[in-house]
């Protein structure tokens, strides 16, 4: 079957990568709210916090700059399948950050330190598929960008790779820091509006 110039295929896809991330975002808050009703229930941790929160920003970030798919006229399966793919990464790194339960561990640090190594694959694996989600969305898009944006892939990798290796708090909490960091910075450089 040849690519389909329909134009009402983008809302389509865009609704149903919506309820992928709006399950993701559901889940984080659930958790959340978790620790506020229930807050003897888990040992509460900061590194925890701030990894939920950044990618509470990660979650609400990929819906913002999908919304540069509504350029693309021809779409394919296999394009559909890669932002589905791209979708369902951050879900499930929403669920390593949102246990059904953590009374095996110590608390929410003890789970997340224990499980980083599944966390920071997926989070290596989104540089790549934000590389190629940029390639995707064409020339125009691509060359809205400079050498900070691009940075992020080699530098994020070797921080996934850092933080794969050592269960260290302070390490952690460091890696945490810069993606939020770089977080805000992309927000203000590149992402603040959409055009």
């Amino acid at each position: 079957m040849d690519p389909s110039p329909l134009p009402e295929l983008f809302p389509h896809v865009r609704i149903v990568m919506g309820t992928v991330i709006g399950l993701a975002i559901t889940r984080l808050l659930m958790t959340v709210a978790g620790i506020i009703q229930h807050p003897q229930r888990g040992k509460r941790s900061l590194l925890h916090l701030l990894w939920m929160g950044s990618m509470l920003l990660e979650l609400i970030l990929f819906w913002w700059w999908e919304f540069a798919l509504h350029q693309i006229e021809f779409w394919s399966f296999g394009l559909v399948l890669f932002i589905m793919t791209y979708a369902t990464t951050l879900f499930l790194m929403a669920a390593l950050l949102s246990p059904d339960s953590v009374s095996d561990y110590t608390g929410y640090e003890d789970f997340f330190l224990k499980r980083r190594h599944w966390f920071f694959g997926l989070l290596a694996a989104t540089f790549l598929l934000d590389t190629i989600d940029t390639l995707v969305k064409g020339q125009n898009h691509w060359s809205r960008f400079d050498w900070s944006y691009f940075s992020q892939v080699p530098l994020g990798l070797m921080l996934c790779v850092i933080a794969w290796r050592s269960a260290s708090r302070n390490i952690h909490l460091t890696v945490v820091g810069l993606h939020i960091a770089f977080q805000v910075f992309l927000i203000i450089r590149f992402f603040n509006t959409v055009s």
